[in-house]
């Protein structure tokens, strides 16, 4: 492999090869553009296009494509090639600035939430000059946006810029208020950790789970999961490594700041995690990742599983997205520094996450709830459904000094004494790290732990800055016409610590005291989508997302339709698939091997009646109970199912019924499913089993 700084984004249109490539003048215009966010003028586009059109084609290219991010849950992309006809029948290679501005993908089939119909099929996607171009599989990738023809979103990334620009011009705001006139942009950061399962193409390829559904509908646990806690930070396998370097390499190819890799918690599971970026530029290259994950592997003869719950009994997959404020003059607001108690700006920006988790809390939760995390969230392996928030035990007493008006003395880090005197001493922490907790400050960042592996993380992020964007506004308004600004300051501090304190939580979040707790300091606890997703129009969110310009009511209203929707057809999809599994294959190969034991006991009889037939007749009695039941619980699923259609017309209430009725219906089908897998010989059982997917690689 050649030296890591020479091929690093080698694949990617960045800021110096548009130096190289560009004209002088319109270099800066694009940067400036990009930088204050100014409207961007035709002939630098045309400029711009014809750069990265000769780059892109030095480099081997032939296509290009619009890259964005609808409400799929998934990104896409529609390629045309670069070739123009000549007068003379031969061709010539072109890309003008209109092209690299505007594509128009058919979107009568992304999801609209009814904001269009079918029959009205124009959409448009628009280049975002923030988020650089690079290069796959001979195409030319460009980073866009994507709208209707009426102009409503309809994808993720829009309203993750929109809710940057809102925080950024607050902040200054604010700042400046402050003395810190030299700040003119502020921008919010993000590190997503992003954890995944791989396991062998082969045994993936005869479940039809999961490839229908990214998760195992049947399984019975292997004699070994991750109780022995070996496989965490374990040493890799071979296989494994040779498919990790290789994504390491892709990676870097395309910019992407690959840092950490390392086994996690239970079998076949791993995770990587990259350097911080600015919040939309790790928004792509976390989906770009993702893509990446699942090419690579598939050259390793391996496939990556991003659901947030493959197997049951071992830990599902999540992604810890870190979270942090920074400007222009490389200052980090979320930063205490030494005296935290005199940083009287780190307090405001602290007290306005506090208070924004507070009164946001139902949103936050809300944003990372899908038919994959409600598995994960509640367990030992994932923060609860309740959103509280760690600050340490440091930081802790700084807020209980603040609103009681009491002394604070900071604690200086103290001596970790290893004993031994080859082994260095070194400073430890101030406080431990929470790793129950759903939004845990992590030194200068706050770590939220709760989204699923396989989650687009401009959601959680669009609305985590506009909730902040909101407080910061609030405090601006109250802060600017102060006679004695350090007194107004301290005096907002206290109060909005002392208002919103209920939502600090540095214990065991996953203990059932902190459930009782959460109940009486008024915390919502919601365990599924449908019931987060009820309040997502609530009155005080539409108001927030519409008076801070990141969406408008209607596209908030199409946002909670998509997510309901898509919801259902998920389990609709996993109960499909496990009628159709118990009804093809499971049902005939028990009853086949039923029939096996029975032949076998009759044979035995027919030699001598003095010969014992026990074993044969207890697995014959005990499958043949356990059979019927499963043959009759198969056709309640299958009938529940399609009663669900009665309900098509409030996408809540559809939901409702398929966690209720159908999601339920499920875990009692598994069960007997799994306990039948017990009992049957592997050779009738016609699924791999949860040894061989989990420890096969």
């Amino acid at each position: 492999m050649a030296n890591v700084t020479e091929f690093f984004g080698s694949m990617v249109f960045d800021d110096k090869k548009m130096q190289e490539c560009l004209p002088r003048a319109t270099y800066k215009t694009l940067k400036k553009t990009v930088k204050n966010g100014e409207p961007l003028d035709i002939s630098v586009a045309n400029a711009v296009a014809n750069a990265m059109k000769e780059w892109a084609v030095e480099m081997g290219c032939t296509h290009y494509t619009h890259w964005f991010q609808p409400m799929t849950g998934v990104t896409a992309e529609k390629h045309d090639s670069f070739i123009y006809p000549t007068d003379d029948g031969r061709i010539i290679m072109e890309f003008s600035g209109k092209e690299l501005i505007k594509g128009e993908p058919d979107a009568s089939s992304f999801p609209s939430g009814g904001i269009r119909a079918t029959f009205e099929a124009r959409g448009y996607t628009t280049w975002d000059p923030t988020s650089p171009a690079f290069i796959r599989d001979k195409t030319l990738y460009i980073p866009t946006a994507f709208c209707s023809y009426t102009g409503e979103v309809l994808d993720k990334k829009t309203p993750l810029l929109r809710s940057m620009e809102r925080l950024s011009s607050v902040a200054v705001q604010l700042l400046h208020l402050l003395g810190k006139t030299d700040v003119t942009r502020v921008t919010t950061t993000v590190g997503p950790e992003q954890e995944y399962f791989l396991i062998d193409k082969k045994m993936y390829d005869k479940r039809p789970d999961l490839i229908y559904t990214g998760r195992t509908l049947f399984g019975s646990p292997a004699p070994k999961g991750q109780e022995l806690e070996d496989h965490y930070f374990g040493s890799i396998k071979t296989r494994v490594s040779a498919f990790m370097n290789d994504l390491d390499e892709e990676l870097w190819k395309l910019g992407v700041f690959a840092k950490t890799k390392h086994n996690e918690v239970a079998p076949s599971q791993h995770e990587l995690a990259p350097i911080f970026e600015t919040s939309n530029i790790a928004t792509d290259h976390n989906e770009l990742t993702m893509e990446v994950m699942k090419k690579v592997a598939e050259r390793h003869g391996l496939v990556c599983l991003l659901h947030e719950k493959p197997f049951a009994g071992v830990n599902g997959s999540g992604k810890h997205n870190n979270w942090s404020i920074s400007t222009n003059t490389g200052e980090n607001l979320l930063e205490p520094g030494k005296q935290p108690e005199n940083n009287l700006q780190f307090q405001l920006f602290l007290s306005a996450v506090v208070k924004a988790v507070h009164e946001y809390q139902d949103l936050l939760r809300l944003t990372v709830a899908s038919a994959g995390n409600d598995h994960r969230l509640g367990a030992n392996e994932a923060p609860p459904a309740i959103i509280s928030m760690y600050l340490g035990d440091d930081l802790g007493d700084l807020v209980n000094a603040i609103v009681n008006g009491t002394h604070y003395k900071g604690k200086d880090k103290a001596e970790m004494l290893t004993g031994v005197d080859v082994l260095p001493d070194f400073k430890k922490d101030t406080s431990d790290r929470n790793r129950t907790s759903p939004f845990a400050f992590t030194g200068n960042k706050f770590e939220f732990r709760a989204l699923g592996s396989s989650l687009n993380i401009a959601c959680p992020n669009y609305m985590l800055n506009t909730m902040v964007a909101q407080e910061l506004s609030e405090f601006y308004d109250e802060l600017k016409n102060a006679s004695d600004l350090e007194t107004a300051l301290k005096d907002l501090i206290r109060k909005t610590l002392t208002e919103h304190r209920n939502i600090i939580f540095n214990g065991d979040n996953y203990s059932e005291e902190w459930v009782d707790e959460a109940k009486k300091r008024g915390l919502c606890n919601y365990r599924s989508l449908p019931e987060a997703m009820s309040h997502y129009v609530d009155k005080k969110n539409i108001d927030l997302f519409v008076n801070n310009g990141i969406v408008t009511e209607a596209e908030l209203r199409a946002r909670y339709e998509i997510e309901l929707e898509h919801y259902a057809k998920q389990i609709r999809i996993e109960a499909l698939t496990m009628i159709d599994m118990a009804e093809k294959n499971i049902t005939p190969a028990v009853s086949a091997f039923v029939n096996e034991l029975t032949n076998t006991a009759l044979a035995k009889k027919s030699l001598s009646e003095s010969v014992s037939v026990y074993t044969e007749l207890s697995l014959v009695e005990y499958l043949s109970e356990k059979l019927e039941s499963f043959v009759k619980k198969t056709a309640e699923l299958e009938e529940a199912v399609n009663e669900a259609s009665q309900y098509r017309f409030d996408s809540l209430i559809l939901a409702k019924y398929y966690r209720e009725k159908v999601f339920t219906l499920m875990g009692e089908l598994r069960t007997l499913g799994d306990a039948m897998e017990k009992k049957t010989s592997a050779k009738y059982w016609p699924y791999p089993s949860y040894g061989e997917l989990l420890f096969g690689v």
